[in-house]
């Protein structure tokens, strides 16, 4: 796919991620030092020690697992491959971070900043996401299955191809987010804003839309089998006529299932 013809957001160029300082390369005694002198700031509650700053560093392939990283600065920094498995990063800076392929299975990311990350089939699977910033990250292909998402911040993010089973994305931020082929079965979308998202051949069988915002979404070839969609805003017959559904969908009053609508002009 060239260029030109990639789905880009409503939201491209409100936002500009492309400008980068040049990278910094430290040795393992470097990193291990910044480290020590981290959990010495957080052990005393910022008294002794100083918090850590990997803005713009290259720890590619770094094992960061079980850490207590509550609050570090990797902004701009290169995480490609990088292990945060369990880690806490609560309120950590990653803005703008190369985190490709990095791993943050069950870590807590709950309020991190990530706008205009690259997690680009990173895993996250059951990660607390809660309340992070996430605007415009690049998401394609990421594991996210059962994470907690819930009131984060993703306006504009790309996960396209992304599998978020089970996830809770409850009053998530989801406007102008690109969902192609993505796995959102049985999620958690109460409350969520998904006005204007892209979701286009979008898996999300069982999943609770209840409450959710769906004014001008995409949903052309989207899969809403056993969905729940009562009480959606901004929903139009148009936009279901679309989506593939079944006899367990349930949608809002005034709305019909496409498939059953010939069954029920014929009655009347």
């Amino acid at each position: 796919m060239s260029h030109s013809d990639r789905p880009r957001s409503p939201f491209a160029g409100l936002a500009d991620f492309s400008a980068r300082p040049p990278v910094r390369m430290l040795s393992r005694d470097e990193i291990e030092r910044m480290l020590g002198e981290h959990r010495l700031y957080l052990e005393t509650e910022y008294h002794e020690g100083h918090r850590a700053n990997f803005a713009s560093a290259n720890l590619s392939g770094q094992d960061f697992s079980g850490l207590n990283l509550r609050g570090i600065k990797m902004d701009r920094a290169v995480l490609r491959g990088a292990d945060f498995t369990g880690a806490h990063l609560q309120r950590a800076n990653l803005i703008g971070t190369i985190s490709e392929a990095a791993r943050f299975d069950r870590a807590d990311l709950t309020g991190a900043r990530l706008s205009g990350a690259n997690l680009v089939s990173a895993s996250l699977e059951n990660a607390c996401l809660a309340n992070a910033d996430m605007e415009f990250a690049l998401m394609a292909r990421a594991l996210l299955r059962s994470a907690r998402l819930h009131e984060a911040d993703m306006s504009g993010t790309q996960l396209d191809g992304a599998v978020l089973t089970q996830a809770d994305l409850q009053k998530a931020n989801l406007r102008g987010a690109g969902f192609r082929d993505a796995q959102l079965d049985a999620a958690n979308l109460r409350d969520a804003r998904l006005g204007g998202a892209l979701l286009v051949g979008a898996s999300l069988r069982g999943a609770d839309l209840r409450g959710a915002y769906l004014r001008l979404a995409k949903l052309d070839g989207a899969d809403l089998s056993d969905a729940n969609l009562c009480d959606v805003e901004g929903l139009t017959q148009a936009q279901l006529d679309l989506a593939r559904l079944s006899g367990g969908t349930q949608v809002p009053e005034g709305l019909r299932p496409e498939g059953l609508r010939g069954v029920e002009d014929a009655k009347g």
